[in-house]
């Protein structure tokens, strides 16, 4: 079957989440005379962000409390003591800001140039509604893509098949027509695999051990000899 239809992952894959969270939060913790060294906080942000990104995949917390937790428990583990107001108040700024940096993966801009003479793309991902077309409209991205869908518009997160399955119907495509490119294994790629869905494996900073049968990339212009 022709491939027609390409979908990507936003943050980690062409959006560099890392680099612009933490400039983002260079910026709010000095706004709010927070003074921690933020190479410390970020070592130990970054963790603790990632496990409850995965409890909120898993439906295991709501976004709510992943807003507040992810901040209070890093605070906690450095023994720097933030009440709760400016936790709160962190956490909403950090989203506000978030959008306001958009350093993209080197690639990015060439590798979206070359896919849209050949395939519709569009964009599936687990961020935040309220930001992610943010992110794409300042960054120069967002022309590329005809369909953005998002997790809290389906109501449940990448891996779940209906993600998938509800892009699929959206655009009117099938899954052997379709390729699905990202950065989790879990949530993009294997989630994608099952449910038929080719899938390109963007594993930048090449320390995660892939399965041999995964098609996996390093730099986003190597997608070129796959598409």
């Amino acid at each position: 079957m022709k491939i027609t239809h390409i979908f990507f992952d936003l943050d980690h894959t062409l959006w560099d989440f890392e680099k612009n969270s933490a400039l983002t939060f260079q910026e709010i913790l000095s706004a709010s005379n927070i003074t921690i060294n933020i190479d410390e906080f970020l070592q130990t942000y970054i963790p603790i962000n990632l496990k409850y990104w995965k409890k909120y995949r898993e439906d295991k917390i709501v976004k709510k409390d992943l807003k507040y937790i992810r901040l209070k428990e890093t605070f906690d583990q450095l023994d720097y003591f933030v009440d709760d107001i400016t936790i709160h108040h962190l956490s909403e700024e950090y989203i506000v800001n978030l959008p306001n940096h958009n350093h993209l993966f080197e690639g990015t801009f060439e590798i979206l140039e070359y896919l849209q003479n050949k395939y519709q793309l569009h964009i599936i991902t687990n961020g935040f509604e309220e930001v992610q077309n943010k992110k794409m409209q300042k960054s120069g991205i967002r022309k590329f893509f005809n369909e953005v869908i998002t997790s809290e518009a389906v109501g449940v997160k990448k891996p779940n098949p209906k993600v998938f399955n509800y892009a699929l119907n959206k655009v009117n495509t099938t899954a052997s027509s379709s390729v699905m490119i990202g950065d989790n294994l879990e949530a993009d790629i294997l989630g994608a695999i099952k449910c038929g869905i080719k899938a390109i494996h963007f594993n930048s900073e090449n320390i995660q051990a892939i399965p041999r049968e995964i098609t996996s990339i390093n730099h986003l212009l190597e997608i070129k000899k796959y598409l």
